[in-house]
Formats: C-alpha cells, structure tokens, sequence
C-alpha cells in the first residue's frame, strides 16, 4: 500500500518502542513514516489536522479474528470484516482459521489473502490450521502454508486436545519461527457445558465450564513449550489459574509463552447472565465469562505486564443464530468496533494502566508476539496509524457496526474514548465524521 504524502499536525504521539511521548508532526511519503518532528513544514503534503487532546498511535492489530470467509458468509466477509477492523482503529488483523472448508491448505490462505487485497482496508493475516480439518488427528503442512503467508497456527476453536501433537507442533513451529496459538480447553471437563460453573450457572440451570478446564491445558502447554522451546501463545486466556500458570512460566525466564486476554473477560462477569436481560445470548462466549475473582486476575495481569496483548476475538454471528435458547446459540460476540472504548473506559480513565501501556498491547505487543511487521512510527516504518479520541464521548449501537453482525452484549452502553481516524500504509481508511 502506497500514497501520497501526508502531514499529521499536532496532537500527542505516543510510541512505546520509539520510547516517544509528547507533541509532535509526523510525516509520510509512499506509504512509509519519513519523518517525526516539531512543526515540520507541509511542502505539498496533504494535512491532517491532528486536535488538541487526540492520540498519534502506531496502528492498533488484532492477532484474534474470525472474518468467516470462505465459507460462513451470512455472518461476515472479508470486506466487511476489514470495514469494521478500520472503523474499530485497527490497522491489521489476524484471521483464524475455522472458515468452511478449514485453512489448513495454502491454496486457502491464498485465497484470503487476494479477498483482502481487494477489499484494500485493514491488512490481513491468516493464521494456518494446526492440524488437518481442525480435527486434532494429522498435522498439516505447516511450512507450506507458512510460505503461502500465515503467520501462526491454531485450531482455535477447538483445543489441541493430543500432547504429542502439540509437542509435534511446537518443535515445528520453533523451526518456523511463528508461534503456536491455542484454544486452551479440556474436552473432557468441559462437556456440554454453556456458562462458567459456579452460583450463577446453578442459580439459572446452565451447565457449568470450570476454570480448570482452561488453566490445566494452559499448565500442559507451558511443560511442552518448556520442553520444545517453540513460540507459544495462549488464546482469550479467562481463568486466574491460567493467568497464575503464564506468570509461572515468564518468573522463570520463558520467553517463548505469550497471553492474550479480551475486552468482555475484563469488563464483565457471569453475574451479567441475570441482569438486565436473563438467557442474553449475546452473552455466551467461549471461553464463557467468569467470576469476579477471574475477571480481577484478569486487570491484575494487564496491569503488571503478565498479559502481553489485548485481543478482541471478533466472533461474529447472525442475528437469527442468536435468537434462540440459550443451550443452542453459538458462542461468540463481536468486538472489533467496541475494543477501544471499552480499554479507555475500563483500563486507561480509571488509572488502572497508562495510555502507553494500552498501546502496547494493542499495537506493539501483538507484533512482537506474531512477528508482524508495525507496532511503531519510527522512521521507515509502514505508515500504519490510528488516531484516538480518548476523551470523546461514545454510544455503541449495534444496529450501527460495520460488521455484517450485530451480536455485542455492549448495545447502548454509554463510554468515554473512541477513534477518529485509520491510516494503512500512507491511505486515510477511515474518518470518524461525527469528531
């Protein structure tokens, strides 16, 4: 992606690798940052009037989306998936692999790749199947579908229930150089179960999913990637004993373990199954939303640096999969447009975390953890930006998304922090024309 040249002016830049935090312009020519500065003159460029109180950021990535193509297009395509990625300030996006058929070939990932290009939005990252089909059986070809362009492998969605798999995976990955990201999850502790097992599950005849039934893949991953030494990566983490088995590991110098945590795992609790609206489907998730003391690990671990990043994994599904009982609705909600408010309003205007360390998460963390190019605004870097309005006040209407599916818990909710504009490679892709 190229363009024109282009002047941000004004507004505060923050950049946690650059170490930079304060007013400055910045400057890009094709489709590259050229230049950071104070009052840089425009020579032609096209100006974007940064106001007072916005935020210069490096491009906000999310490494766990689902954009449904091929396959489940009645939910979200790629186009519009990078429409909401965009609209939400993300700059790029990392797509798993539960599509229909399953990307576990490259002539899959090929495909999603041309999808996005011509979408030409958020760039898009596939991520590769683990085994073949998703079932946990054969491994697929996972040097071949790295040349085709994935970044990592998961069978999220579905744990990588076998050890020797895992372990299989992990030597291959360390080979690789990309990491193995797993839906952490015990067949057999979880059941049938639809809601975190505890009072609220019992108080509503929900069948419950223990936390242990996270943490204790969580513990096995951690032995292999221990043993193997391969890049490792725990997805939309939401049980303290998995949180407790991640700070283990990095107290004792393993670099290679890596945890994402998302919004709805740190904002609310199982109690939100009661009230307002009892059975809400938009409320059934997976992992399912736990208990207090779980949510407050959760804050806990982004706040101390035990969580690396923030990731919203953006599940969507429509509207008449979810208007039915709550035992037969898909889990899933969708968070790409509701991510930053909800970290300005829970984690950044209450203190809990600084506006760096927010970024970092959102932009600089989960390039590390993928090896993705971005995450700065150092000079030559991809001129991959988001500009937040982090004091902008915001209303979430569902029926408003970009995405081709509304199901969000967060319908009406009334927050403070929003994003007024996306920049991929040099190219405005998005403007908040009510800012």
């Amino acid at each position: 992606m190229s363009g024109t040249r282009l002047l941000l002016k004004g507004g505060r830049l923050v950049d946690p690798v650059a170490g930079r935090d304060g007013e400055f312009d910045l400057l890009v020519e094709d489709g590259r940052v050229a230049r950071v500065g104070k009052l840089l003159p425009a020579d032609g460029a096209e100006v974007f009037e940064v106001k007072r109180g916005w935020i210069v950021a490096p491009g906000l990535i999310d490494i766990h989306v689902h954009l449904r193509e091929p396959g489940q297009e009645h939910k979200e395509t790629i186009a519009s998936g990078v429409r909401a990625a965009v609209a939400g300030g993300f700059t790029a996006v990392a797509c798993m692999p539960n599509t229909d058929p399953v990307n576990d070939h490259p002539g899959i990932t090929e495909l999603i790749m041309r999808r996005a290009a011509a979408a030409a939005l958020a760039r898009v990252y596939p991520i590769g199947a683990v085994s073949i089909g998703s079932k946990g059986e054969q491994m697929a070809e996972l040097g071949a579908q790295k040349a085709a362009g994935c970044v990592a492998f998961t069978d999220d969605g579905r744990p990588v229930a076998s050890a020797l798999l895992m372990r299989r995976a992990l030597e291959y990955a360390g080979m690789l150089g990309v990491p193995i990201v797993n839906h952490c999850e015990d067949p057999s502790l979880k059941g049938d179960g639809v809601a975190h097992e505890g009072l609220v599950a019992s108080r509503l005849g929900l069948r419950g999913i223990p936390g242990v039934a996270e943490s204790i893949m969580v513990d096995r991953d951690v032995a292999l990637a221990e043993l193997t030494g391969g890049p490792y990566h725990v997805c939309h983490m939401s049980a303290y004993q998995s949180l407790r088995a991640v700070r283990a590991a990095k107290d004792r110098g393993m670099t290679n373990v890596s945890c994402e945590v998302a919004p709805h795992h740190f904002v609310l609790t199982d109690e939100a199954l009661e009230a307002p609206v009892r059975y809400d489907t938009n409320l059934k998730m997976n992992p399912p939303l736990r208990g207090t003391a779980d949510r407050d690990a959760m804050l806990d671990g982004i706040a101390d640096g035990t969580v690396d990043v923030i990731a919203t994994d953006h599940a969507p599904h429509h509207a008449d999969e979810k208007l039915v009982e709550f035992d037969n609705a898909p889990f899933g909600i969708v968070g790409l447009e509701t991510c930053v408010p909800l970290v300005f309003e829970r984690l950044v205007h209450t203190g809990r975390i600084t506006l760096a360390r927010a970024i970092a998460l959102l932009s600089a963390n989960p390039a590390r953890v993928f090896r993705l190019p971005g995450g700065t605004l150092a000079p030559d870097a991809a001129a991959d930006i988001t500009v937040l309005a982090p004091d902008a006040p915001v209303t979430i209407r569902a029926a408003a998304l970009a995405s081709k599916s509304k199901n969000t818990p967060f319908d009406g909710w009334q927050l403070r922090g929003g994003v007024a504009a996306t920049i991929v490679g040099g190219r405005i892709v998005y403007r908040n024309e009510g800012l």
